[in-house]
């Protein structure tokens, strides 16, 4: 009888801990959320709820208008559109040289390429503030400083971004190239024609995480750029906190870093399915 009982008990012992798993999970989950959601509410307020004590989550009345007096206060639009420039620019730029390093690193042959994508690798062990010094004086030797241009060549290459292609290509079959090579491909039309589309779900994912990071990038552009019409939105929002004379407008504040992250939302949204394929397949062989 206690035999029969064993796979019953079995199933509820795992069913009880995947309760707990999700309980725990939306736990986290809200907490996580609620500086979004304070962001969200405060942008709706009057600046008197805001200082209100104790703080309510919503707002009395809903004030819509915050939105389109943030947005008129500075040339946000022209902010939205450097940012949208140098974000796609980077992302391309870096989707491009860590397709073709990790191609070459993973698919070919030739004497020394262990040690230089070991090289490489060690690369990401610099902090990026000891670079920024040479990096300023690279770009203004060759004209870049205060343009959208000199903050997408440096961050264009990625040494992470080469070991996530290269260890998702490792996990291809080389039969697939072989009989292509049979066929008479070049390394470029393999490259293009045959590796590339396989490699849908880690470019979905190096993609998302380079917009993102470029689109929240602040140092880099703090240095780089000194014109108003070159500033992108990280910049665009600091200099607009500190326009108030007397009293920061913590509603409009909030509103305005409201419509920011609304781009990256979208797209970590949209690309959320490729974004989790390619890290659960991403290869780990090498």
């Amino acid at each position: 009888m206690s035999q029969h009982n064993l796979p019953n008990d079995r199933g509820r012992a795992i069913n009880t801990g995947d309760v707990l798993a999700w309980l725990l999970l939306s736990v986290l989950g809200v907490f996580w959320l609620m500086p979004f959601l304070w962001m969200l509410s405060s942008s709706l307020k009057s600046l008197a709820e805001i200082y209100s004590f104790p703080p309510n989550l919503l707002p009395e009345q809903l004030q819509w208008w915050n939105y389109i007096d943030a947005w008129n206060a500075v040339p946000f639009a022209r902010f939205f559109v450097n940012s949208v420039i140098v974000s796609v620019g980077t992302t391309a730029g870096v989707l491009l040289t860590s397709s073709m390093a990790g191609y070459s690193f993973s698919r070919l042959r030739y004497p020394g390429r262990d040690k230089l994508f070991l090289a490489y690798l060690a690369t990401m062990m610099v902090p990026f503030p000891v670079l920024i010094i040479p990096l300023f004086i690279l770009m203004g030797r060759v004209g870049l400083v205060d343009t959208l241009i000199g903050l997408i060549l440096p961050a264009a290459f990625s040494a992470w971004g080469t070991f996530l292609m290269r260890q998702f290509m490792l996990s291809i079959p080389r039969e697939v190239e072989e009989a292509a090579r049979v066929d008479g491909a070049s390394y470029w039309r393999i490259y293009a024609q045959i590796i590339l589309p396989l490699c849908k779900p880690v470019i979905a994912t190096l993609g998302i995480f380079t917009f993102l990071g470029s689109w929240n990038e602040f140092l880099w552009p703090l240095i780089m750029i000194s014109s108003v019409q070159n500033k992108t939105l990280p910049l665009g929002l600091t200099m607009f906190q500190g326009q108030a004379a007397v009293e920061t407008p913590w509603q409009l504040v909030m509103a305005a870093a409201t419509f920011s992250i609304l781009p990256v939302l979208v797209l970590f949204v949209l690309g959320q399915k490729y974004y989790v394929r390619g890290i659960a397949t991403t290869g780990v062989k090498g």
